[in-house]
């Protein structure tokens, strides 16, 4: 697992398309081994470019689902060159709407 750390990163730190029609962001649960193991949030960003090309964005895990990462990610794939989105969707995280219109307010 050593040897994938080095393209994992590149991966998070990749330009990305200014343009996507939507955009899903969503977080499940998934149990994870490291120290322990307990259940993690892997957040997720889905994007359909205006081609019909699917992509995953962006990931990231963290304890818990909560709205700081959210924008956290929002605000990661913004300064990597995501400018245009026409659609989002999620499901009722609290405060979503807030940091996408904070994010992308068009």
């Amino acid at each position: 697992s050593k040897q994938m750390i080095p393209k994992v990163e590149a991966y998070h730190k990749r330009k990305l398309s200014d343009k996507f029609f939507c955009v899903y962001l969503d977080a499940t649960y998934i149990p994870l081994r490291r120290e322990t193991f307990e259940r993690k949030a892997v957040y997720i960003a889905i994007g359909i470019k205006p081609n019909g090309h699917k992509e995953v964005i962006d990931y990231c895990i963290a304890p818990s689902e909560n709205i700081e990462v959210w924008t956290e990610l929002l605000h990661n794939m913004k300064s990597r060159g995501l400018k245009q989105v026409e659609l989002f969707l999620s499901d009722g995280v609290v405060g979503m709407k807030t940091a996408l219109m904070q994010t992308y307010p068009k």
